[in-house]
């Protein structure tokens, strides 16, 4: 599989030139990032991964792109795109279920956001394991059980975590590899603060932690 990194936590993953794009939010290219793909997935319903606008544009545009979302952001979708139909291609998900979508296995993880805080209620948020390889926990340190994670997608900044939760997250998972996403509101000191402390510890349990800037590309 080829993986393209956008701003914060959207990525593009290809693979026999048939493309899955995870949670493009309003940091991201959407366009470029959804450009010619076969499917959607999303997370969650925050803005910073589900840019409703402009993914229902996307819809709007292309006859044969598919969403994949938890059912409140399904229906989201679906009250935005329901004057012409295209709502139909808007698909619920559940966590702890295996999907094929667009010739890709999809196993779903989680099911609950982490707490920002307790006066902000918690929405729900689903974990991706694509192709039993890479793993997008959306916003969520939910370790996926039963399997061996190979490319693990970091969230390493957000108001619900610390680094310290970032840095358990990598040495529960124990990926052979890993990439940052999550990391638009972090500038370049705080970044490198953070990534040293993921790619120093993480190495002792096993994970490789390689950067990626927006707009690169990566085989898996």
């Amino acid at each position: 599989m080829l993986l393209t990194k956008y701003t914060h936590a959207c990525v593009r993953v290809e693979k026999d030139g048939t493309a899955l794009v995870l949670d493009p939010g309003n940091f991201s290219e959407v366009e470029e990032a959804v450009s010619g793909a076969a499917a959607v997935l999303i997370t969650h319903e925050h803005a910073d991964h589900f840019d409703r606008e402009r993914i229902s544009a996307a819809v709007r545009a292309d006859s044969l792109l598919e969403v994949y979302a938890p059912q409140g952001v399904a229906a989201q979708l679906r009250e935005a795109l329901d004057d012409d139909g295209a709502a139909a291609r808007v698909h619920s998900v559940e966590p702890e279920r295996s999907y094929t979508i667009a010739g890709f296995t999809v196993q779903t993880f989680g099911g609950q956001h982490a707490l920002i805080h307790p006066h902000i209620p918690v929405v729900r948020n689903i974990g991706y394991l694509i192709n039993g390889a890479l793993y997008h926990p959306g916003d969520s340190f939910i370790v996926p059980h039963g399997v061996q994670v190979q490319t693990l997608l970091v969230p390493v900044h957000a108001p619900w975590s610390k680094t310290a939760e970032v840095i358990d997250f990598v040495t529960s998972v124990r990926a052979e590899r890993a990439h940052q996403i999550h990391d638009a509101l972090l500038n370049g000191t705080g970044l490198a603060m953070v990534e040293g402390h993921v790619s120093r510890l993480g190495k002792h349990y096993g994970t490789d932690f390689e950067h990626l800037d927006p707009g690169r590309s990566v085989e898996l």
